[in-house]
């Protein structure tokens, strides 16, 4: 059989363009994981930036859900001591997390415990833009401040509102020492607030009837099928009233105004900053800048040392419905349709 010189096709070309393809891939990646390894180095040798402090000894004293892992970012300033800023933007309602949405109350209240149990904070810079949200959740941040200024002698808080901070989020300024506001900011619209629909009429026209088996006549309060007697609507006014009682008592002690001065400006009205600062209901208008000086004057230093707290997304929260916008929109939709108690601004 005659030999034959002809050249089968790939062979003696070794891997040839996929091999040199996968092998500079894989040094890419590489660089790229030793470029953040090289940055995190720099970043702690200078002690601007570092994961959860002591976390063996950490673990040990707190459980996970009082001392949150959230990496902590130098911000800005070089003064002696360290404070931390904690955005709270939004609708106030806890439970109501994304991990695509910085400063929810759920992120507002970990950044919170995080900051009590490091005994290294000494202040809280609270950057507060919300039009309030739910009774209990505004109560929830509005004591989780208190309990970081308790935790440890000589804390303290300034609130610096942005371009709303009303309701439920001027209650949970309260807890602050001091209250700076922008000179375009909208606060007040101190009240409680309950809605809910009602679609008796427009069912009777559909022919839509409405079927509720129930344990006593008040337990289908605020049925939309159904019409509000006066006798349940002073039930529910009797818990509203309950709720706005305590708002009140709350402006009274921490803003030292007597009660008959309040009850005159706590009938749900906006304030402009000019006007909030003449009511005594804050304390001055700034930036950001400001409130940091407020802050360091506070603690009788000249200058502080200011970071912030970031978290890392699972993949679990990647892929779960409060990390995809369609979702958590419609589980915010959902629940703003809920009948219940708010410290909320409305200007529908």
């Amino acid at each position: 059989m005659a030999e034959t010189n002809e050249k089968q096709p790939g062979k003696g070309k070794g891997c040839g363009f996929g091999c040199a393809a996968l092998i500079a891939a894989v040094l890419c990646i590489v660089g790229f994981f030793c470029l953040i390894i090289l940055m995190g180095i720099g970043s702690l040798m200078k002690g601007k930036s570092r994961f959860l402090w002591d976390s063996e000894n950490a673990s040990a004293q707190f459980g996970k859900d009082e001392m949150p892992e959230m990496k902590e970012i130098w911000s800005s300033g070089n003064g002696d001591v360290k404070v931390v800023r904690i955005p709270l933007t939004g609708m106030i309602l806890l439970n109501n997390d994304s991990p695509f949405h910085t400063g929810t109350a759920d992120q507002t209240l970990r950044a919170i415990r995080r900051a009590t149990h490091d005994k290294d904070v000494k202040g809280l810079l609270l950057e507060i833009d919300s039009g309030g949200g739910g009774v209990t959740a505004s109560d929830i941040l509005y004591q989780a401040v208190k309990t970081f200024k308790a935790e440890e002698e000589g804390r303290f808080v300034v609130a610096i509102m942005g371009d709303v901070a009303a309701s439920g989020a001027y209650y949970v300024a309260l807890a602050a020492d001091r209250i700076l506001a922008h000179p375009t900011t909208i606060t007040g619209s101190i009240g409680v607030i309950m809605q809910s629909y009602n679609v008796k009429a427009l069912a009777e026209k559909l022919g839509v009837s409405d079927v509720t088996l129930k344990s006593g006549k008040n337990k289908d309060l605020l049925n939309m099928f159904q019409d509000v007697n006066e006798e349940q609507k002073a039930i529910v006014q009797k818990v509203i009233d309950a709720s706005y009682d305590r708002f009140v008592s709350l402006v009274v002690e921490n803003r030292n105004i007597p009660k008959e001065k309040v009850l005159p400006l706590a009938d749900g009205r906006i304030f402009s900053a000019v006007d909030a600062v003449e009511k005594q209901l804050i304390d001055g208008i700034g930036y950001f800048d400001d409130a940091r000086r407020a802050l360091a004057k506070l603690l009788k230093e000249e200058d502080v040392e200011v970071y912030r707290y970031e978290e890392e997304a699972s993949l679990m929260d990647l892929l779960s419905g409060s990390g995809i916008g369609f979702s958590s929109n419609i589980h915010q939709l959902l629940q703003d349709q809920e009948p219940r108690l708010m410290y909320r601004m409305d200007l529908r």
